[in-house]
Parts: structure tokens; C-alpha cells; sequence
């Protein structure tokens, strides 16, 4: 007897399970695309984890009885970055697998740039991690799936963004990271912490929202108006709105009266995003 017709003979029959008798194996779990974005070598897609059970369908009397798959979302999310001769940098920790001609090495800090990615000891102030993963070359990487909700955005030559501290999840590598820190200690009880991840130039970034992105507010502040907003609502704002922490009110008894705690000031023009939704009930996706 031939072992490797044997072999050949079980791989077969395998098959022809999986593709005709889906009753007969547990339920699966599935992805399914719901949103992609690129920007030169690199892009960025986003899957919907399912469970994929097999429902006998009965037909008429005598027709053969056939299957339907029905998909039941988890509510996982997972991304997956395709690179041809690019490089994408992670936070930490979010590696599931990756394949092809790909080099992995750890961030601390961008030259000249001060690098919120590098600040090991100022850390302390903020949600994110001290340390990034950079990616480079030519493959896939998929990260570990998750509940929270991405929104993705290419960023033009001479933008610059500030994003809220525990929101940063990747970025292309032509992007320049740095931190910005505010001038005024009160930030560090803030919503958005004492420092913030600075983006500056051309390329995709992937941001890590607590709400879905249908619920995300966009303020298109002209020159000559302000926003006034709690930290924690903030998603992400233009980095040239001259940024500030504070009081709602002047004064110790003004304060304790307006029953506000600190509040951001931004100066227009520029752009602020906001997640309303999710101060007042949570995410309603």
C-alpha cells in the first residue's frame, strides 16, 4: 500500500467534508472585510471576526437537502497590514503573526523628534507605551483582534495632528512621531495626560477609538472661534490650535461652582474630533 496515496486519499475526503457536510463540523470563526485604506506601499484593512454556523435547509419533497452559512458578528475587530517595500510602526503588544520578507525592530525614540514612542521614564503621565514596533519590507502583519473601534486617516505633506494618548495604535513610517507636552501641569490630571503623540507629514495612520466611527464628531473650527471641550471626549485635533489646559473659570470658588474639572481651549482654524457618545453612555455601535 502506498502511505502517500493513502495520504492523498484522507486529504481529499477532508475536503469533501468541509465543502458538502458543514453540519457535521463545530461552528467557525470567520472574517469579513468591512473597510480598507492605503497610502504608498502600505495598506491598512479592517476585518469583522464572525461565528459561521451551518443551517440545514429542507427542500421540496424529494429535492436534496442543502445548507446556509449564517454569520453572528463577535464584535472582535482585527487589522491587517499589507507592506510592498514600506514600513508601518506598531504599539506594542498588538502582533498577532506576520509572513514574508519582513524586519522587526524596536523603537524608542525618532531622532530629533523628542518621541513619544522613547519616553520610557515620562511615561508615567500618559496611557501609552514606552516603546513601538517598526515593521519594514515587503508581506502581511496581522494584529491581535480586539473590541474597540479604528479609524483610519491619510494624513497630507504639512498636516500635523495631536491624538489622544491611549488612541494611537499605528502609523505609516513616513510619519514623524514626537510628543507635545503642555505647557500647564494640570494636564497631567486631565483626560489626555500631561503629553500627547504629535504626527507630523505625509501617510496612513490607524487610530484605536472607543467609539465606532459613526459617532465620531467632527468640528470644523474657523480662524477667530474657540473650543471648549472635556479632555475626555477629545479623539484627535489639529496640532496648530494652540492647545490649552485649565479651569473652566477663574478662581479656586468659581471652579468647585461650575462643576467643571479641567477643560481644553484650541483656538481655531483647525479640526477637532470628538467622541460625545461615549462620555455620556459608551460606544452605541
Amino acid at each position: 500500500m502506498n502511505p502517500h496515496s493513502a495520504l492523498s486519499r484522507l486529504i481529499v475526503s477532508l475536503r469533501i467534508r468541509q465543502a458538502y457536510w458543514p453540519a457535521t463540523l463545530s461552528s467557525m470563526s470567520y472574517r469579513i472585510q468591512l473597510s480598507e485604506e492605503s497610502s504608498g506601499g502600505l495598506r491598512a484593512e479592517l476585518y469583522a471576526i464572525c461565528k459561521v454556523t451551518s443551517q440545514l435547509v429542507q427542500g421540496t419533497s424529494g429535492a436534496t437537502p442543502t445548507f446556509r452559512d449564517i454569520y453572528t458578528d463577535t464584535g472582535q475587530r482585527q487589522l491587517k497590514f499589507t507592506l510592498q517595500d514600506d514600513s508601518v510602526v506598531l504599539e506594542p503588544g498588538i502582533l498577532s503573526y506576520a509572513h514574508g520578507r519582513l524586519k522587526f525592530e524596536v523603537i524608542q525614540q525618532q531622532a530629533g523628534g523628542g518621541g513619544f514612542l522613547g519616553r520610557a521614564m515620562r511615561s508615567a503621565g500618559t496611557g501609552e507605551s514606552a516603546y513601538g514596533t517598526r515593521v519594514t519590507g515587503t508581506g502581511e502583519v496581522w494584529t491581535e483582534p480586539t473590541h474597540k473601534h479604528f479609524v483610519f486617516a491619510n494624513m497630507e505633506s504639512g498636516d500635523s495632528m495631536l491624538v489622544d494618548d491611549k488612541a494611537y495604535y499605528a502609523a505609516q513610517g513616513s510619519l514623524r512621531l514626537s510628543t507635545h507636552q503642555h505647557a500647564r501641569v494640570q494636564g497631567a490630571v486631565s483626560g489626555n495626560g500631561l503629553m500627547q503623540p504629535r504626527l507630523d507629514g505625509r501617510g496612513l495612520l490607524v487610530i484605536e477609538s472607543p467609539v465606532s466611527v459613526h459617532e465620531i464628531e467632527m468640528l470644523d473650527v474657523p480662524a477667530g472661534e474657540t473650543v471648549t471641550v472635556d479632555g475626555d471626549m477629545m479623539l484627535m485635533y489639529t496640532a496648530t490650535m494652540n492647545p490649552r489646559l485649565g479651569p473652566l473659570v477663574r478662581g479656586l470658588r468659581n471652579s468647585l461652582r461650575s462643576g467643571e474639572g479641567l477643560v481644553y481651549t484650541l483656538d481655531g482654524p483647525g479640526q477637532v474630533f470628538l467622541t460625545p457618545t461615549h462620555v455620556a453612555t459608551g460606544s452605541l455601535a
